[in-house]
Order: C-alpha cells, then sequence, then structure tokens
C-alpha cells in the first residue's frame, strides 16, 4: 500500500501521570462554536485550474469575509487538487504543512513510443532519493536539490499517455520528472494534467470547492444552518495528524501561552517513537494545540526522566488566559 513516511509511523500512547481537565474552561475541538472555526480552522481545499494558489486563498477569504486565510503549499494555475487554506490565526499551522509528503496523480506524455521494460527501468530509477534542478519558472532559487520520492506507480498506459500516482517530498516538481524521465528515454516528455491528491494529512477523500463554501456560508448566514459550514471548515487541530503530540496538564497551559517553554512535570503524556529535534505538537487534555516547539528530548527519555526540559516552543496558537491559573467556573474559552 503505498503511504507516506508519517502514515507508516505507528505511535501509542504513553501515559506519564494521571490528570483531569477542568470542564468549565476550553473545548473539544470538534465542538469549538462555529464562529470561532472561521478563526481558527483549516479547508481542504480542491484548487480549481486557472487560480494561484494565492488567489484561491483569496477567494476563501472573500467568501466567508475574513481578514486573513494562507495556502499550505503552492499548486500551478493549471494544477487542480488538495490546497489546505488556513483561516485566521491558524494561518501559521501551514507552515508545518511545506515540508510534509505530498502525493499526486499525473498524466505524463511521451513525444515518442518507448517499450514497457525501459518505462518501468526509467521509474525504478526515479524511486528513491533525485536530484532535481527546479523548473525556470518556479519559487525557489534555481539550483540543484536532492528530493525523495517514495512511491511511483504506473496506473494505466494508453499509447503514449502514462497515467500514474506519486508519493514525494514537498518541493519535488512533477512537472521537471517528467521532462527528466522524458531525457532518461530519450524521447522526450511532458506533464500534460497534474492533481494534487493528499498534503500531508488532507487528502481527496474530503475535499471541498469554492462553490461547496459559498453554498455553506450562505446556509450559515441566511438560514442559521452551519452544518454543512462545519463540514467545510475542520479545527486547526486536523492539521497536525501528521506530528507527534503531546498532551499537557491545565495547569501548564497558561505558562506556555506567555511564551515559556515545556518541562517535564507539566507533561501527562505523549506519543511513542518521538526523537530529538521533531517538531511536536503541544495540546491540552482536551485535544485542543496549545503550541508547537522542538523536542528536546525523546520518547525513551521522557518515560525515564522526571523533570527537565522536553519541548522548546517556537509557535503559541492558544491565547493567554484561556486557561487561567485560577479557572472559572464557567466557560469563557476563545482561543482568538
Amino acid at each position: 500500500m503505498n503511504q507516506l513516511p508519517f502514515e507508516k509511523i505507528k505511535r501509542e500512547i504513553i501515559v506519564k501521570r494521571e490528570a483531569q481537565t477542568n470542564p468549565s474552561v476550553g473545548h473539544d475541538p470538534e465542538k469549538r462554536p462555529t464562529e470561532l472555526l472561521l478563526k481558527y480552522g483549516v479547508i481542504n481545499l480542491n484548487k480549481p485550474k486557472g487560480p494561484t494558489s494565492h488567489m484561491a486563498s483569496d477567494y476563501v477569504q472573500r467568501i466567508l469575509k475574513i481578514d486573513k486565510a494562507g495556502h499550505g503549499g503552492s499548486l500551478d494555475p493549471g494544477v487542480t487538487g488538495v490546497l489546505p487554506v488556513a483561516l485566521e490565526r491558524a494561518t501559521r499551522i501551514v507552515q508545518t504543512l511545506l515540508p510534509a509528503g505530498k502525493e499526486y496523480v499525473c498524466i505524463m506524455h511521451l513525444h515518442r513510443p518507448v517499450s514497457l521494460q525501459d518505462l518501468e527501468r526509467a521509474i525504478k530509477s526515479f524511486t528513491g532519493k533525485i536530484t532535481q534542478l527546479p523548473p525556470v519558472k518556479s519559487a525557489v532559487v534555481r539550483k540543484e536539490r536532492e528530493r525523495e520520492i517514495y512511491y511511483f506507480e504506473v496506473l494505466e498506459i494508453d499509447g503514449q499517455d502514462v497515467l500514474f500516482k506519486m508519493g514525494c517530498q514537498g518541493g519535488t516538481y512533477v512537472r521537471k520528472v517528467c521532462h527528466d524521465m522524458g531525457r532518461m528515454l530519450k524521447c522526450g516528455a511532458h506533464m500534460a494534467e497534474l492533481i494534487r491528491t493528499k498534503a500531508g494529512p488532507f487528502t481527496d477523500k474530503n475535499w471541498v470547492s469554492l462553490q461547496d463554501l459559498e453554498d455553506a456560508y450562505g446556509y450559515w448566514t441566511e438560514e442559521g444552518n452551519d452544518k454543512f459550514l462545519r463540514y467545510c471548515i475542520r479545527p486547526v487541530e486536523t492539521s497536525i495528524q501528521h506530528l507527534p503530540k503531546l498532551w499537557i496538564q491545565d495547569s501548564a497551559v497558561d505558562t506556555l501561552c506567555h511564551g515559556a517553554s515545556l518541562n517535564l512535570p507539566g507533561v501527562v503524556k505523549f506519543e511513542s517513537a518521538i526523537a530529538k529535534d521533531d517538531m511536536v505538537a503541544v495540546l491540552t487534555l482536551k485535544g485542543e494545540l496549545v503550541a508547537l516547539g522542538e523536542a528536546f528530548m525523546t520518547s525513551e527519555q521522557m518515560i525515564s526522566e522526571e523533570k527537565g526540559l522536553c519541548v522548546k516552543i517556537s509557535k503559541v496558537f492558544m491565547l493567554e488566559g484561556t486557561y487561567p491559573r485560577h479557572l472559572p467556573q464557567k466557560s469563557s474559552f476563545d482561543p482568538l
């Protein structure tokens, strides 16, 4: 089965200490009020052919009448498919999606017929680590760089058109893969059609269109029905499925919101297979994203040790005072 690297990692939750969360503050992300989803959510957009990724994000911003939206991983105007678009305060999450693995379905047109044996040989040579020079028109400095292709599966061959599925490291140019493969085969080739079907944890299984989003927003604002809008806009926590996670006790939340790093006594549970320097997500016991940071301890160290710095926080998502030191009796949660 074709899987991106993070999909192959099987993690277990390890409980460090027992703790309860106060129900008077915070929300289960799935129960976050719709008004807050507009400021703290992510849309798995099926980008149409024509607009740039930036234009697609701008369309989302105008449909929802919000001040800010950002996308996780550019697609060329002629390319369709998965484009995560984060809203308002959640826009900082897109940086975690840029290096995440991507999956594409592509039609490569060969400029003259080649044998199946030669094609299979070329595909094999393009699986694994490759060196790629970005196209002339690209968003990065044009110099050779190493990228990894995790899997390369031919789905169908129709004459000189090859339909294939490819999982690759973020920043891999599929157009250049087709061109370089054509040169290797000495027949020439170009990318005729491209759809992105995965971007990190987002897939084509539940994407929505700009029209879906506009209709859903209309149902909510005009008829008070938010069911479809809540399907279109997912909690920001949807974006961290590919990251290792730690859960902290309520009393540690506000300290992190003020910019402190996370020490081991504040950790209630964590996932296995965390390596030093991994980017990790820090969550409340209700599953709310508090912050992202760099792991200073492995999972094994967190099991055996009782104190010390375990995560150096780099991005805080939850606002100060969301989990106040002296917790109120009624919820006043607002992550913004």
